[in-house]
């Protein structure tokens, strides 16, 4: 068994059967990605809209392709044709360009309204206060080619294990109060995208239906390519 199948395996028995798992392969080549989806695996986050295009173009056509990173205007006609979920919509302007270039593709894309709470400021997110405005515009409610599924947020990184529970308790409150308050009859606002390769545990236990995990399956990323 190959070491990514053999940390696959150990990942999966961590994870609970209601909880997805999102293999995070940025800067991972496509002979990687392959064993990984030769082990079962078919589900793939990238957080470069171009590096996903080039990576979609080679690999098998029914894996689902997330984007996990900050995703900037100008590049989302590149992963509306095919990409399976965003989860870091961070701003009105990225969503409206979501909603056009869907519109472009004859589909509905899905999205995650990605929260700021971590400490560290260099993190995207929206404030809650953001989103209720902007759940309650004019503007979003003109928006027919995008359906917002759930809430995506990152944690500081840290060792503090306390900060970073409070932190997803924070992120699952703000999933509940939208829940409650602007999709309490629509089913498919159901996933909290939250938790990585070091803190999923704590994310389980708050609440996560999404963990997103790349070190832990293909190894320490190359920051250099």
């Amino acid at each position: 068994m190959h070491s990514i199948e053999k940390n696959l395996v150990n990942i999966a028995q961590q994870i609970p059967t209601n909880v997805k798992l999102v293999v995070v392969s940025k800067t991972k080549p496509i002979e990687d990605i392959l064993q990984a989806y030769q082990a079962g695996q078919v589900c793939f986050g990238e957080n470069k809209a171009l590096e996903m295009k080039e990576k979609y173009d080679l690999l098998p056509k029914d894996i689902e392709w997330h984007m996990v990173g900050h995703l900037q205007t100008n590049k989302v006609k590149y992963i509306a044709p095919f990409v399976h979920l965003i989860h870091s919509v961070d701003s009105v302007r990225v969503l409206q360009e979501i909603n056009k270039q869907a519109l472009k593709n004859n589909r509905v894309i899905d999205c995650l309204l990605q929260f700021h709470i971590a400490v560290e400021e260099s993190k995207y997110g929206l404030k809650l206060q953001e989103v209720q405005e902007l759940l309650e515009s004019e503007t979003y409610s003109r928006f027919q080619n995008i359906r917002i599924c759930g809430v995506m947020g990152m944690a500081t990184f840290t060792d503090d294990k306390e900060l970073i529970r409070n932190e997803f308790k924070t992120l699952y409150s703000y999933y509940k109060e939208l829940k409650n308050n602007y999709f309490s009859n629509i089913s498919s606002f159901k996933e909290v995208s939250m938790g990585m390769t070091g803190d999923f545990s704590i994310a389980i236990e708050e609440g996560s239906t999404m963990v997103r995990i790349g070190s832990a399956i293909f190894g320490e990323r190359n920051y250099n390519v």
